[in-house]
């Protein structure tokens, strides 16, 4: 898809050349001062009527009738040069990618070097544009009668740079394999739940492990029951499909220490249980796999790039059913760590696979905790569509977390878990836990009530219910899964320090 090339000559044949422009009176340079010296200064020109526009994502186009090699010209407009951002440098670039796709192009030429600024230097502009080039374009597959039109794709991307070529090359290698592994995850949260059984997840999972040579193991039913999964199991007791623990080991250290375990929720489907759902807020509960969604796009990054580090994934999938023995309210159950949990709301499922989960990648070895999951809809109450919920019980950890957060441009924001919190969740007559203690701080009931497995093992939860999909196209996808926290994850693992 993507090589590097040092040198431009301006008669060179190409079907697009793309170049970044700002918002400032000053000289053309470079390989565009080159071609608008060939054009007797008509971009110049064109760029101060406003005919090309230097508004930040605006794409602007212009024919050479072969005037110079290019038969296009593709004008990204940047805005301010001091005023942006890597988020707003990846969102012009994704709007440029698709109007690539609209237009038919097999290859491009992007002068990369017009993208640079103060803030965004030339290896951080690579990485962007590489991970824009997929996430903007990804189409998920569905089920319409097709045409027999075949589709024309960008294939080729020359990066014309004066940098190192080999340290470019490098940052547009990781950007296009965090891009295609962030569609990879929104691939598996957009299938239908009749397409996406836990079973379809776990083969899936092993497909990945023996692509990359990941130990892997599949935990089924008559083994949960004798490790005391109790937990993760009373969630499938309405279910015909059987559950399945899936289980990838990544070592990239000498020796099994220090590990990382990322804890993805894999509910293929949510009725909500006896306590089911309405019939709007049923629709759509395909996607309460994507946190294992998440953890398995993840793996998919640390496979292409096997950082220095140990990773072990952990995916409780199931789907959530109605039946005759389905998990009751007033139920009490015990999970695999010997604690009882008095089951008040079988709608909160997610919390009862994730404490069995984390309590079974602590037994592969787990230092440090991550678990995602599509967890509530009060985080979506507190913090909206575009922010994903955390809590923590351990600083440091939490701030590196932050970190890749910030550097995948996926934002989360930290909630609360105080001593009357975690009295909530131990509040029952019957049992150590209750599973709902009530609609009041739901997120943040859910996130202490996973706490509780993970006890003092340092930890961070991130509720992606409000993040994993989104109702309407932006620059850098349609609609549907976003494939949140992928990137995060990966740029955790890939910068954890102990």
């Amino acid at each position: 898809m993507f090589s590097v090339v040092n040198h431009y000559e301006v008669h060179q044949p190409a079907e697009g050349l793309v170049v970044g422009v700002f918002n400032q009176n000053q000289q053309l340079s470079g390989v565009i001062g080159e071609i608008d010296a060939q054009l007797n200064g008509h971009i110049m020109m064109l760029i101060k009527e406003g005919d090309v526009s230097v508004k930040l994502k605006k794409i602007s186009k212009v024919h050479t009738f072969h005037k110079i090699g290019a038969k296009r010209l593709y004008f990204v407009g940047l805005g301010k040069k001091q005023a942006l951002t890597a988020e707003a440098l990846q969102e012009s670039l994704g709007t440029l990618f698709k109007t690539l796709k609209e237009d038919r192009l097999k290859e491009v030429t992007i002068a990369l070097d017009t993208f640079v600024t103060d803030r965004i230097d030339v290896e951080q502009a690579a990485h962007l544009l590489a991970e824009a080039q997929p996430i903007s374009t990804y189409q998920f597959a569905d089920y319409k009668k097709k045409s027999n039109e075949p589709e024309k794709h960008l294939e080729k991307v020359d990066v014309l740079t004066e940098a190192d070529e080999q340290a470019i090359l490098n940052n547009l290698t990781t950007g296009y394999t965090y891009g295609k592994a962030t569609n990879s995850a929104r691939t598996l949260v957009n299938l239908p739940g009749n397409m996406l059984t836990a079973t379809d997840m776990a083969n899936y999972a092993v497909e990945l492990a023996r692509k990359y040579e990941f130990e892997y193991e599949i935990l089924e039913k008559d083994e949960m029951e004798k490790l005391g999964m109790g937990a993760f199991l009373a969630v499938n007791k309405g279910s015909v499909e059987p559950p399945k623990m899936i289980v990838l080991k990544y070592q990239g250290k000498d020796q099994w220490e220090d590990v990382i375990g990322l804890i993805g929720k894999g509910i293929t489907f949510d009725t909500g249980g006896y306590s089911i759902k309405p019939k709007d807020g049923i629709v759509g509960m395909k996607t309460d796999m994507g946190g294992a969604a998440s953890v398995l796009g993840a793996m998919e990054i640390i496979g292409e790039l096997r950082p220095k580090q140990n990773v072990v994934a952990v995916i409780p999938s199931t789907d959530n059913m109605i039946s005759g023995a389905a998990l009751k309210p007033d139920d009490v159950i015990t999970a695999m760590s010997g604690k009882t949990i008095e089951v008040l709301n079988t709608d909160a499922e997610g919390r009862l696979a994730l404490a069995d989960a984390i309590t079974y990648a602590k037994h592969h070895g787990a230092e440090y905790l991550v678990d995602v999951a599509t967890l509530t809809g009060g985080v979506i109450i507190a913090l909206g569509t575009h922010i994903t919920g955390a809590m923590t019980n351990n600083e440091q950890l939490f701030e590196q977390l932050v970190e890749a957060s910030s550097e995948a441009g996926e934002p989360i924001w930290r909630l609360p878990i105080t001593e009357k919190d975690k009295k909530r969740v131990r509040n029952s007559k019957v049992a150590d836990l209750n599973n709902s203690p009530g609609r009041e701080g739901h997120a943040i009931m859910a996130g202490t009530f996973i706490g509780e497995f993970a006890e003092d093992t340092p930890w961070v939860h991130l509720d992606i219910a409000g993040t994993a999909t989104t109702s309407s196209a932006h620059e850098l996808g349609p609609a549907g899964a976003t494939g949140v926290m992928v990137r995060t994850l990966a740029d955790f693992v890939d910068r954890f320090e102990k």
